[in-house]
This record gives C-alpha cells, structure tokens and sequence, in this order.
C-alpha cells in the first residue's frame, strides 16, 4: 500500500466480498482491501486473472461464478461464508460496458444487459443482509456510473441499468438503515482499466474527455478503490443513501 494512501483501522479483520473482483477495478478494490488487512473474497468469471490476482494476494479468496445466473452466485457467496465467514461488507462492482446501436438492442440483449449490470447487484444484496442485520450492520456499496449523468450515447441498455444502481442504492439504505447496514453508490467516471485502454481510449477519445473533466489527469482505477474503502470504513459511519462520485469533475 502507497504510503500516501490513508489506512483504516476499522478495515483489519473484517470480511469482504466482492463482485467482479478479477480485473480492472474489481482486482484494485480486492488489492485495497487486502492491504488494509481485511479478509477478502471475490466472484469472476475469469479463472486465470482470478488465480493470477490470489496469487498476488496471499490469504484473498474467490470463487468461479457467472453472476448472471442466480443460483450460482447464491452457491458462490455461501462457499465464501463457509470459509472467510459472513460478509461486512459487499462490494457489488460487476459490470460490462460493452458498446451497443439502440436500433439493434433485441429484447434478448436488452435482458442479458440488465441481467449482467444490475439484477446481481440485488440478488447478491439479498444474500448477504440477512447476515449483516444479525450482526447489527455493515457496508454495502454498489458501482454506478457517471454515464447517464453526462446523457452519454452507444450502450443504452447499460446506461439504463446503471441509472437504476442508483434507485436500487437508495431504496436499500432505507430498508436497511434501521440494521446500520449503510447502501451507497461509488460513481467512477472513464477510469483507465486495460479494457478501456484497449477497447476504446484512443488519441483522440482521450482529448476530447480531458476537455470535459475539470482535473486534466486521467483516472487510475486505485481512485475508484479509495473511494470504496472510505465507504467501508467506521469514518464513513454517516454516510448511507448517496452516491459518490470519481470523475474529476466531467458532468
């Protein structure tokens, strides 16, 4: 951990899950978490990145999970409870950006969209409160998106799920709240992951989003982490209902 990041006494020993934790932003929440000495576990897809990030991270765990699929994400996080133990927090960061006409969406993609950047994000909230009201609280922080905010255009279906995060956040921090389990939103702007590099951060993509942002430097995903840690933490006790955003200022 950097020496010019803050620690979290409050974080040492707590159990953490964690959503899409294999790559991008998901392995620098995982890392964070890990270096503040909580006990991780995470869900991906992605077998090799996911091995490659325990390896990186002696003592994090994971598990092998399609959070599309319901059920599976049920097993997944009740293997995590019988060997890291019942979750303090969850991070519910899962999502794909992929790009997307409106005049082709069918309601076959329109469904798999949904299925894939927002219904896990209530299943897996569902999984894990039952837990944390029995223990008399906990953190539960979802990934939003500052996409719609800025009316962005090429993933509809993506867009409109990550606008509904935010009702979904909102509406849990009030059922919730009487347990002390506190629901907030982390909303990153373009964070620079490999896959954005890759896919879409080309010279002149990159210019144009430097005008937007009011902060010229690009976002490094460890900013995005930062944030979910404060969230997490006992400083954060208050804090529930909203969403917080990292997008150097480009609404």
């Amino acid at each position: 951990m950097s020496d010019a990041f803050a620690r979290y006494p409050s974080l040492a020993g707590k159990v953490v899950y964690v959503t899409g934790g294999a790559s991008g932003i998901g392995a620098e929440i995982v890392t964070a978490f890990a270096a503040q000495g909580a006990r991780v576990g995470f869900v991906d897809l992605d077998a090799e990145s996911s091995a490659a990030l325990c390896a990186a991270n002696p003592g994090v765990t994971h598990e092998i999970c399609d959070l599309r699929d319901i059920a599976a994400l049920r097993i997944a996080f009740a293997s995590l409870k019988s060997r890291i133990g019942p979750a303090d927090v969850l991070v519910n960061n899962a999502a794909r950006d992929d790009r997307h006409s409106w005049t082709e969406v069918t309601p076959e993609y329109w469904d798999d969209r949904m299925d894939t950047n927002l219904k896990h994000q209530f299943f897996a909230i569902q999984a894990v409160a039952p837990d944390m009201v029995e223990r008399g609280g906990g953190s539960i922080i979802n990934m939003g998106s500052n996409s719609w905010f800025e009316a962005g255009g090429g993933f509809p279906a993506y867009a409109t799920a990550k606008a509904a995060v935010h009702g979904l956040t909102r509406t849990m921090a009030r059922d919730l709240g009487k347990h002390r389990i506190r629901v907030n939103a982390v909303v990153p702007g373009w964070i620079m992951t490999e896959r954005q590099k890759t896919l879409w951060a080309k010279p002149e993509a990159l210019e144009a989003h430097r005008k937007r942002q009011c902060l010229p430097d690009l976002i490094d995903p460890v900013y995005v982490a930062r944030m979910v840690l404060f969230l997490a933490s006992d400083d954060a006790a208050m804090c529930t209902a909203n969403s917080y955003m990292v997008e150097a200022g480009s609404i």
